[in-house]
């Protein structure tokens, strides 16, 4: 027999309900921007789970234990924002009357790290779906490494509410297949199931039996026939929280924009404002004051207010929960501690292998592999996998199980073919806390993980993105596994950190860099062809971006830049040019990020303004390439796709020979 819904008068409950709509509607018409339909229809769910659901504590939306909750449909952020304000969060009244103006706490849509309580930037579709699938990874993660008999301090659920466009994304796909995998039982999702979408009815699309597709994916599904039913939504969402073994997904039938008389149900609500007369008709069917604009009742206020003291007395207990736990485990407690905070202990970086010469050429993906297994045995909180590309990548830890059903302890994810949702997935769990993701596939696909790398970056959670198989050197697999622009792409991307290692050298510091950078992610580029170790001076520090590998004496006639694989044949290049009396200096950039913050100083000590002979090598795009080599330089890039031979065949055929650059170097000082 299902609980009652605790007895709190059904005036108040309406009211309540009506208010979160009059707000949205209000805060977008005076915005004269926005989409009032989904706050409208999801008003009740909104309020039942917020104020009778949902373990937070608004005075405190950092708290370790409470519940998360993702908007995965961003654009519905009015009721975000309006459950924010009511419930006592740092979001005022005037801030919902600023909704989407310049220096706004409400933006269009939500932003972590912009607005107090908002757990994950969401917008683009789905990719908050996939965002929710990784806090409920982490959460179970954190709960078997860290709980113990009567001392569970890590005990809370993932809530998310997606809409038909997050379903009919692929992400939501990808993401839903492997959380259902995992059985992700404290994973609960309400589907606003209210058959329009901006261009109608859903019927022009969407035609699939979403819930039979659900319960394929190994999830536990219920059904709430009206969205203003709260105590069927209650039962719904106490009903799935029971459910410990899969995830729960409540479809729930709603009707956009409900209460306007003449958009209720239509797709004029989707995306643009009312309109003054139907707010006033939409007020006057719903009971509202007519014309009164952000009206919020003392009565409504009080009751959304509540939540202040039920939360603060939830942290409370659970304080009390970590004290004893921290009795009785203090060094497990210490270790929750670090965890959360992300600390690096000192000494996290010790075992990193050291690489020479004398260990012969080795892939730069071969030495990450090293690398990685190095890090991960003092960094506990490294934890991540592959697109079902692990012998490739070689990103499997060796000492760790894997992350699977009943053995959420391990640290090894089994991402399966789904790159767009490993990316969302990987910001998921970084916005938990108390993990450092990483994921891998091939370069070439990293255009599939694209809209999940510009969240993250938007957001700067510091996740590593670990892209093997770097250029045409791919080889026989031929144009369609050989990335060309994709270096270019990835460097386009505000806040990403691109590391092209060119040795084995440069990996381990690539690795050091990006354990070490807190403020964005951090994409890793690595051959699978072998390559030399080269010797490096005393003065080598990736962290700069870019350092002099091998000079000349005095003035270099010309500079050679190059990037991973293409460095040891500028260095072959360097060599043939002295043998001709041409002085070269040879670059190694492996980030160009990285170089760029730096002083003008250094970066005119690596380029000398007065050496304006410059060659940039790199067996991709060349675009960009221009600010470093100048107007008088030259780049041998890849201007077409490449083909299908062997890799050698390949770099020699494309230009990436040390002939070919002597003799454009060559032809470069004849000129001059």
């Amino acid at each position: 027999m299902n609980e009652k819904l605790p007895e709190t008068g059904a005036n108040i409950d309406e009211l309540c309900i009506n208010t979160i709509r009059t707000l949205s509607i209000d805060a977008i018409q005076k915005a004269n921007s926005g989409h009032p339909g989904a706050p409208m229809g999801l008003a009740p769910a909104g309020y039942v789970l917020w104020t009778r659901i949902l373990k937070h504590n608004p005075k405190n939306s950092a708290w370790l234990d409470r519940d998360r909750f993702v908007l995965s449909g961003g654009h519905a952020s009015m009721l975000l924002y309006s459950l924010l304000y009511l419930t006592g969060y740092s979001v005022t009244l005037d801030d919902i009357k600023n909704f989407r103006q310049w220096g706004s706490k409400t933006p269009g849509h939500p932003e972590f790290g912009h607005t107090d309580g908002v757990e994950t930037t969401t917008g683009p579709l789905g990719q908050g779906f996939a965002n929710a699938v990784g806090m409920a990874m982490a959460e179970r993660h954190l709960a078997a490494r860290f709980n113990r008999p009567g001392h569970e301090i890590v005990d809370h659920h993932t809530y998310m509410i997606c809409g038909d466009g997050d379903m009919m994304e692929g992400i939501s796909s990808e993401a839903a297949s492997l959380a259902g995998h995992l059985g992700l039982g404290r994973l609960i999702c309400i589907y606003d199931d209210n058959k329009i979408s901006i261009d109608g009815s859903t019927d022009i699309t969407f035609t699939e039996d979403v819930a039979l597709r659900f319960k394929s994916y190994n999830w536990h599904v219920l059904k709430v026939d009206d969205g203003n039913d709260t105590q069927a939504i209650y039962d719904a969402l106490k009903a799935a929280k029971a459910e410990t073994e899969k995830p729960s997904l409540i479809v729930m039938r709603t009707h956009i924009a409900y209460g306007s008389p003449t958009k209720q149900d239509t797709s004029d609500a989707h995306g643009a404002p009312l309109g003054e007369e139907e707010i006033r008709l939409t007020k006057k069917r719903l009971g509202c004051p007519e014309n009164v604009s952000f009206c919020v009742p003392e009565n409504v206020l009080n009751k959304f207010r509540a939540c202040i003291k039920k939360g603060e007395d939830a942290e409370s207990l659970w304080q009390q929960k970590y004290d004893a736990y921290n009795k009785t485990y203090p060094d497990l407690a210490n270790q929750w501690v670090d965890a959360m905070c992300g600390f690096l202990a000192e000494g996290w970086d010790y075992d990193i292998p050291r690489f020479s010469i004398s260990d012969g050429p080795i892939a730069t993906r071969a030495a990450s592999g090293k690398v990685l297994n190095a890090i991960a045995a003092k960094v506990p909180t490294l934890m991540g996998g592959s697109a079902d590309l692990s012998p490739s990548n070689k990103t499997f830890l060796e000492a760790s199980p894997e992350f699977q059903k009943g053995s959420y302890e391990g640290r090894n994810i089994r991402f399966g073919v789904r790159e767009h949702a490993m990316g969302g997935v990987m910001s998921g769990m970084f916005l938990h806390h108390g993990v450092r993701p990483y994921g891998g596939t091939f370069l070439v696909f990293a255009d599939y993980m694209r809209a999940a790398i510009r969240a993250a970056s938007l957001m700067k959670l510091p996740v590593i993105y670990v892209f093997t198989h770097d250029s045409i050197a791919v080889g026989e697999d031929g144009p369609t596994h050989q990335p060309v622009e994709h270096l270019a792409s990835l460097r386009a991307i505000p806040g990403l950190t691109v590391i092209r290692p060119a040795d084995a050298k440069e990996t381990a510091d690539a690795w050091r860099q990006a354990l070490m950078t807190t403020d964005g992610p951090v994409a890793l580029i690595l051959s699978r062809q072998k390559l030399p170790v080269l010797g490096k001076s005393s003065k080598f520090n990736l962290s700069q971006g870019a350092y002099v590998v091998e000079d000349s004496d005095g003035k270099p006639d010309i500079i050679l830049i190059a990037t991973g694989s293409e460095v040891h044949i500028a260095v072959e290049a360097q060599k043939i040019l002295a043998q001709k009396d041409i002085s070269a200096r040879v670059v190694s950039m492996p980030s160009w990020e990285l170089f760029d913050k730096n002083p003008s100083s250094y970066q005119d000590q690596i380029l000398p303004p007065d050496v304006t002979a410059r060659i940039a090598v790199e067996a991709g795009s060349p675009m960009g390439w221009e600010r470093y080599v100048g107007g008088e330089g030259e780049i041998i890039g890849m201007t077409g796709f490449g083909a299908s031979a062997p890799g050698g065949t390949l770099m020699k055929e494309f230009g990436f020979t040390a002939e070919n650059i002597v003799q454009k170097a060559m032809d470069m000082l004849n000129k001059k």
